[in-house]
């Protein structure tokens, strides 16, 4: 039997049809080889996520995706800007962190599990130089994404002294974040890194870039970015 004769063979037994096949999650990657940070890369990127529709679950009413996301290199100059607006300095490349977290709406669990971020990071040398509220605009989505959407906030850490090099910072990173999640329950962190940022949500693919402001910056630059559309299975 030639190839041809065996897909269409395979295609037509039971409930089976190749033109269904779409039923997993969505990924795409855009790398500058020269580790050149561009927008042009992150806009590359959220266009990649942005076509993966036949790649990406949402819900019976249409309105609610079952998750974006965007991983990417910490634009520094954008988070330099904006935290000196807030008060406070982060210093220059490598010396600090910025953690992405998903807090609940509830004020005084939020600041419990803020304070209780801050003890952790602070028995592992960690010290916390300022949060920051994440622009966002929850009016573009469906209704069950915005009753279950947490309160977004960036925490910004400085690197400790005696972490001479980036991997020593990641690794102590990486520990005050796993005993955290282990603590607080009621808390995500999308990420926390000297090096790269993890933006995400229950988007439509086309929410992503509209629902976060920082996005939209023209100082958001990177030389690497890995978008993923999630197709939720049982599999």
């Amino acid at each position: 039997m030639k190839d041809s004769e065996r897909k269409t063979a395979f295609s037509e037994q039971g409930l089976y049809r190749r033109q269904f096949e779409h039923d997993n999650c969505g990924i795409g990657a855009v790398v500058n080889i020269k580790g050149q940070r561009s927008r042009k890369v992150v806009d590359d990127a959220l266009c990649i996520v942005e076509k993966l529709e036949h790649r990406a679950g949402k819900d019976a009413e249409g309105k609610t995706g079952d998750g974006v996301g965007m991983l990417s290199q910490i634009p520094y100059d954008l988070f330099r800007t904006e935290c000196k607006k807030l008060g406070f300095d982060i210093g220059g490349e490598g010396d600090f962190a910025v953690g992405m977290f998903f807090f609940p709406q509830n004020v005084l669990k939020r600041d419990q599990a803020r304070k209780l971020f801050e003890i952790i990071a602070g028995k592992n040398g960690i010290s916390v130089l300022g949060w920051r509220d994440v622009p966002s605009s929850p009016e573009i989505l469906g209704q069950k994404a915005r009753d279950s959407m947490p309160c977004i906030m960036q925490c910004f850490v400085k690197r400790p002294d005696d972490c001479a090099e980036t991997v020593d910072f990641e690794r102590r990173l990486y520990v005050t974040r796993r005993i955290f999640e282990q603590s607080a329950e009621s808390t995500y962190v999308c990420s926390l890194s000297s090096r790269t940022v993890v933006y995400k949500g229950m988007f439509l693919v086309d929410e992503l870039r509209r629902f976060y402001t920082d996005l939209q910056s023209e100082d958001f630059v990177s030389a690497i970015a890995m978008v993923h559309s999630r197709f939720s299975t049982n599999t």
